[in-house]
Protein backbone atom coordinates (compact mmCIF):
# COMPACT_ATOMS: atom_id res chain seq x y z
CA UNK A 1 0.00 0.00 0.00
CA UNK A 2 1.25 3.98 -1.12
CA UNK A 3 -0.30 6.86 -1.08
CA UNK A 4 0.80 9.71 -4.12
CA UNK A 5 1.36 13.52 -3.91
CA UNK A 6 -0.56 14.66 -7.01
CA UNK A 7 1.24 16.95 -9.44
CA UNK A 8 -0.23 20.14 -8.50
CA UNK A 9 -2.02 21.29 -12.27
CA UNK A 10 -4.68 23.13 -10.36
CA UNK A 11 -4.78 24.63 -6.87
CA UNK A 12 -7.32 21.98 -5.07
CA UNK A 13 -4.03 19.23 -5.99
CA UNK A 14 -1.44 21.03 -4.63
CA UNK A 15 -1.47 19.48 -1.22
CA UNK A 16 -3.79 17.01 -2.13
CA UNK A 17 -2.44 12.90 -1.39
CA UNK A 18 -4.09 10.52 -2.74
CA UNK A 19 -4.34 7.05 -1.98
CA UNK A 20 -2.42 4.75 -4.53
CA UNK A 21 -4.76 1.46 -4.87
CA UNK A 22 -2.27 -0.72 -4.80
CA UNK A 23 -4.27 -3.12 -3.05
CA UNK A 24 -7.23 -3.16 -5.79
CA UNK A 25 -7.58 -5.47 -7.88
CA UNK A 26 -11.06 -4.82 -9.41
CA UNK A 27 -13.88 -1.97 -9.76
CA UNK A 28 -16.68 -3.50 -10.15
CA UNK A 29 -18.64 -4.43 -7.42
CA UNK A 30 -20.47 -7.77 -6.78
CA UNK A 31 -24.08 -6.83 -7.75
CA UNK A 32 -25.78 -9.41 -5.69
CA UNK A 33 -23.92 -7.77 -2.88
CA UNK A 34 -25.10 -4.59 -3.48
CA UNK A 35 -28.59 -2.28 -1.86
CA UNK A 36 -29.47 0.89 -2.03
CA UNK A 37 -28.39 3.78 -0.14
CA UNK A 38 -31.42 6.41 0.65
CA UNK A 39 -30.14 10.17 1.82
CA UNK A 40 -32.11 11.94 4.60
CA UNK A 41 -29.76 15.18 3.47
CA UNK A 42 -30.41 15.48 7.88
CA UNK A 43 -34.28 15.93 7.65
CA UNK A 44 -36.76 14.52 9.50
CA UNK A 45 -39.88 12.72 7.98
CA UNK A 46 -41.47 16.07 8.25
CA UNK A 47 -38.72 17.75 6.13
CA UNK A 48 -37.12 19.74 9.15
CA UNK A 49 -33.38 20.16 9.51
CA UNK A 50 -32.46 17.68 12.61
CA UNK A 51 -29.15 17.38 11.90
CA UNK A 52 -26.81 20.18 10.60
CA UNK A 53 -24.04 19.92 8.59
CA UNK A 54 -25.21 17.18 6.28
CA UNK A 55 -26.10 16.65 2.77
CA UNK A 56 -24.92 16.43 -1.05
CA UNK A 57 -22.14 13.79 -1.69
CA UNK A 58 -21.58 11.18 -4.08
CA UNK A 59 -24.19 8.55 -4.85
CA UNK A 60 -23.68 5.24 -3.29
CA UNK A 61 -24.53 1.74 -3.31
CA UNK A 62 -24.31 -0.03 0.20
CA UNK A 63 -22.03 -3.06 -0.03
CA UNK A 64 -23.88 -6.05 1.99
CA UNK A 65 -20.73 -6.90 4.55
CA UNK A 66 -20.62 -10.35 6.76
CA UNK A 67 -19.69 -9.05 10.53
CA UNK A 68 -20.89 -12.49 11.59
CA UNK A 69 -18.12 -14.70 9.98
CA UNK A 70 -20.79 -17.62 10.54
CA UNK A 71 -20.48 -19.84 8.16
CA UNK A 72 -18.09 -22.46 10.10
CA UNK A 73 -16.05 -25.11 8.63
CA UNK A 74 -16.68 -23.82 4.54
CA UNK A 75 -13.29 -22.90 2.96
CA UNK A 76 -13.65 -19.75 1.11
CA UNK A 77 -10.96 -18.43 -1.61
CA UNK A 78 -10.42 -14.33 -1.81
CA UNK A 79 -11.95 -13.77 -5.48
CA UNK A 80 -10.86 -9.94 -4.91
CA UNK A 81 -9.67 -7.02 -3.06
CA UNK A 82 -12.29 -3.89 -3.47
CA UNK A 83 -12.96 -0.36 -2.35
CA UNK A 84 -15.81 0.37 -0.45
CA UNK A 85 -17.27 3.60 -0.41
CA UNK A 86 -19.28 3.66 2.78
CA UNK A 87 -16.11 2.69 4.71
CA UNK A 88 -12.17 3.52 5.51
CA UNK A 89 -10.66 0.02 4.67
CA UNK A 90 -11.05 -2.25 2.01
CA UNK A 91 -13.26 -5.37 1.31
CA UNK A 92 -12.67 -8.67 0.23
CA UNK A 93 -15.00 -10.62 -1.84
CA UNK A 94 -15.07 -14.41 -0.84
CA UNK A 95 -16.21 -17.79 -2.97
CA UNK A 96 -17.36 -20.17 -0.56
CA UNK A 97 -16.56 -23.67 -1.69
CA UNK A 98 -20.75 -24.62 -1.50
CA UNK A 99 -21.38 -21.27 -4.03
CA UNK A 100 -22.28 -18.61 -2.04
CA UNK A 101 -20.45 -15.10 -2.38
CA UNK A 102 -19.59 -12.46 0.63
CA UNK A 103 -17.87 -9.44 1.43
CA UNK A 104 -16.06 -8.98 4.24
CA UNK A 105 -13.70 -6.12 5.72
CA UNK A 106 -10.23 -7.19 4.14
CA UNK A 107 -7.30 -7.44 6.71
CA UNK A 108 -3.77 -6.60 5.68
CA UNK A 109 -1.68 -8.51 3.45
CA UNK A 110 -4.69 -10.84 2.15
CA UNK A 111 -4.05 -11.50 -0.96
CA UNK A 112 -6.27 -12.52 -3.99
CA UNK A 113 -6.48 -16.81 -4.70
CA UNK A 114 -6.01 -16.98 -1.09
CA UNK A 115 -7.79 -19.82 0.92
CA UNK A 116 -9.48 -18.44 4.29
CA UNK A 117 -11.75 -20.18 6.96
CA UNK A 118 -14.08 -19.22 9.57
CA UNK A 119 -13.87 -22.10 11.94
CA UNK A 120 -14.82 -22.79 15.92
CA UNK A 121 -11.52 -24.49 16.74
CA UNK A 122 -9.81 -25.56 13.41
CA UNK A 123 -9.04 -22.78 12.09
CA UNK A 124 -4.65 -22.21 12.08
CA UNK A 125 -4.27 -18.66 13.32
CA UNK A 126 -3.76 -17.22 9.73
CA UNK A 127 -4.38 -13.72 8.48
CA UNK A 128 -8.05 -13.40 7.21
CA UNK A 129 -8.94 -16.73 9.34
CA UNK A 130 -12.15 -15.96 12.10
CA UNK A 131 -12.43 -18.23 15.48
CA UNK A 132 -13.71 -17.41 18.99
CA UNK A 133 -11.15 -15.73 21.01
CA UNK A 134 -10.72 -19.33 23.39
CA UNK A 135 -8.85 -20.96 19.77
CA UNK A 136 -6.45 -17.44 19.43
CA UNK A 137 -3.31 -17.87 20.51
CA UNK A 138 -2.28 -14.74 22.82
CA UNK A 139 -0.04 -12.25 21.85
CA UNK A 140 -1.78 -12.35 18.24
CA UNK A 141 -2.86 -9.21 16.52
CA UNK A 142 -6.88 -9.19 15.84
CA UNK A 143 -9.40 -7.37 14.67
CA UNK A 144 -13.18 -7.30 13.92
CA UNK A 145 -13.88 -8.70 16.79
CA UNK A 146 -17.62 -9.23 18.55
CA UNK A 147 -18.79 -8.00 21.64
CA UNK A 148 -21.09 -10.16 22.54
CA UNK A 149 -21.73 -13.48 20.79
CA UNK A 150 -23.64 -13.82 17.37
CA UNK A 151 -23.79 -9.78 17.61
CA UNK A 152 -21.04 -9.83 14.36
CA UNK A 153 -17.97 -7.53 14.62
CA UNK A 154 -18.16 -3.82 16.19
CA UNK A 155 -15.12 -3.13 17.16
CA UNK A 156 -11.20 -2.77 15.32
CA UNK A 157 -12.94 -2.56 12.20
CA UNK A 158 -11.28 1.13 10.58
CA UNK A 159 -8.53 1.26 8.58
CA UNK A 160 -5.30 0.08 9.80
CA UNK A 161 -7.43 -0.52 13.13
CA UNK A 162 -5.75 -3.35 15.06
CA UNK A 163 -6.79 -5.38 18.73
CA UNK A 164 -3.98 -7.48 20.96
CA UNK A 165 -5.30 -10.34 22.71
CA UNK A 166 -3.45 -10.14 25.99
CA UNK A 167 -4.64 -13.22 28.72
CA UNK A 168 -7.52 -15.58 28.79
CA UNK A 169 -8.93 -16.45 32.28
CA UNK A 170 -12.50 -18.27 32.87
CA UNK A 171 -15.18 -17.36 30.50
CA UNK A 172 -13.66 -14.05 29.80
CA UNK A 173 -10.77 -12.76 27.09
CA UNK A 174 -8.89 -9.59 27.61
CA UNK A 175 -8.51 -7.38 25.03
CA UNK A 176 -6.13 -4.11 24.52
CA UNK A 177 -8.06 -2.30 21.98
CA UNK A 178 -7.19 0.63 19.51
CA UNK A 179 -7.63 3.23 21.67
CA UNK A 180 -5.69 1.94 24.04
CA UNK A 181 -8.37 0.40 26.13
CA UNK A 182 -7.94 -2.68 27.94
CA UNK A 183 -11.44 -4.67 28.52
CA UNK A 184 -12.66 -8.23 29.07
CA UNK A 185 -14.89 -10.02 26.39
CA UNK A 186 -16.45 -13.59 26.98
CA UNK A 187 -14.30 -16.29 24.77
CA UNK A 188 -16.88 -17.46 22.98
CA UNK A 189 -16.83 -13.96 20.87
CA UNK A 190 -15.70 -14.16 17.22
CA UNK A 191 -12.52 -12.29 15.95
CA UNK A 192 -10.65 -11.95 12.67
CA UNK A 193 -7.00 -12.71 12.88
CA UNK A 194 -4.64 -9.91 11.48
CA UNK A 195 -4.65 -5.63 11.31
CA UNK A 196 -7.46 -4.24 8.95
CA UNK A 197 -6.07 -3.23 5.20
CA UNK A 198 -5.62 0.51 4.05
CA UNK A 199 -3.27 2.03 7.15
CA UNK A 200 -2.51 4.62 4.88
CA UNK A 201 -5.60 6.23 5.09
CA UNK A 202 -4.07 8.39 7.85
CA UNK A 203 -1.85 10.01 5.57
CA UNK A 204 -4.44 11.13 3.10
CA UNK A 205 -4.98 15.08 2.52
CA UNK A 206 -8.19 15.82 0.92
CA UNK A 207 -6.62 19.25 -0.53
CA UNK A 208 -9.95 20.88 -1.12
CA UNK A 209 -13.07 21.77 0.46
CA UNK A 210 -15.24 20.45 -2.32
CA UNK A 211 -13.89 16.70 -1.32
CA UNK A 212 -15.78 16.83 1.79
CA UNK A 213 -19.13 18.06 -0.02
CA UNK A 214 -18.25 14.82 -2.27
CA UNK A 215 -18.35 12.66 1.17
CA UNK A 216 -20.99 14.43 2.29
CA UNK A 217 -20.32 17.33 4.31
CA UNK A 218 -21.30 20.17 4.36
CA UNK A 219 -19.35 23.29 6.08
CA UNK A 220 -19.45 23.84 9.60
CA UNK A 221 -19.62 26.89 11.36
CA UNK A 222 -17.42 27.82 14.20
CA UNK A 223 -19.27 28.11 17.74
CA UNK A 224 -17.17 31.52 18.53
CA UNK A 225 -18.44 32.63 14.90
CA UNK A 226 -22.30 32.54 16.14
CA UNK A 227 -24.72 34.83 18.30
CA UNK A 228 -25.36 34.02 21.84
CA UNK A 229 -28.88 33.13 20.63
CA UNK A 230 -27.17 30.17 18.74
CA UNK A 231 -24.37 28.78 20.65
CA UNK A 232 -22.76 29.48 24.14
CA UNK A 233 -19.29 30.68 22.76
CA UNK A 234 -21.18 32.99 20.44
CA UNK A 235 -20.96 36.65 20.47
CA UNK A 236 -18.87 39.16 22.01
CA UNK A 237 -17.15 42.51 20.27
CA UNK A 238 -15.06 41.70 17.66
CA UNK A 239 -13.11 38.37 17.60
CA UNK A 240 -13.72 37.11 20.73
CA UNK A 241 -11.98 33.84 22.38
CA UNK A 242 -15.69 32.40 23.23
CA UNK A 243 -14.91 31.57 26.53
CA UNK A 244 -15.16 27.73 28.21
CA UNK A 245 -15.26 25.22 25.85
CA UNK A 246 -18.57 23.68 25.65
CA UNK A 247 -21.26 22.25 23.11
CA UNK A 248 -24.09 23.59 22.18
CA UNK A 249 -26.60 22.60 24.76
CA UNK A 250 -24.38 23.67 27.11
CA UNK A 251 -22.48 20.90 28.20
CA UNK A 252 -18.65 21.11 28.68
CA UNK A 253 -15.93 19.59 26.33
CA UNK A 254 -12.26 18.87 26.17
CA UNK A 255 -11.73 16.29 29.60
CA UNK A 256 -15.29 16.68 30.70
CA UNK A 257 -16.15 13.19 31.11
CA UNK A 258 -20.03 12.05 30.01
CA UNK A 259 -19.77 8.21 30.58
CA UNK A 260 -22.11 6.91 33.12
CA UNK A 261 -20.18 5.89 36.85
CA UNK A 262 -23.45 2.90 36.96
CA UNK A 263 -23.35 2.11 33.34
CA UNK A 264 -23.29 -1.99 33.14
CA UNK A 265 -20.17 -2.50 30.95
CA UNK A 266 -18.09 -0.55 33.40
CA UNK A 267 -17.36 -3.76 35.00
CA UNK A 268 -16.10 -5.38 31.93
CA UNK A 269 -13.66 -2.25 31.70
CA UNK A 270 -10.00 -3.20 33.37
CA UNK A 271 -7.94 0.11 31.92
CA UNK A 272 -9.89 3.04 30.57
CA UNK A 273 -8.74 4.71 27.24
CA UNK A 274 -5.48 6.91 26.79
CA UNK A 275 -6.31 10.64 27.59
Amino acid sequence: MSVRKLKPITPGQRFRVVNGFDAITTDKPEKSLLAPIKKSGGRNSQGKMTMRYKGGGHKRRYRIIDFKRDKHGVPATVASIEYDPNRTAFIALLNYQDGEKRYVVAQNGLQVDQNIVSDADAAPPEIGNAMPLSAIPLGTIISCIELRPGQGAVMARSAGAFAQLVAREGRYATIKLPSGEIRRVLVTCMATIGAISNSDHQLIVSGKAGRSRWLGRRPRTRPVAMNPVDHPMGGGEGKSSGGHPRSRKGLPAKGYKTRKRTKASNKYIIERRKK
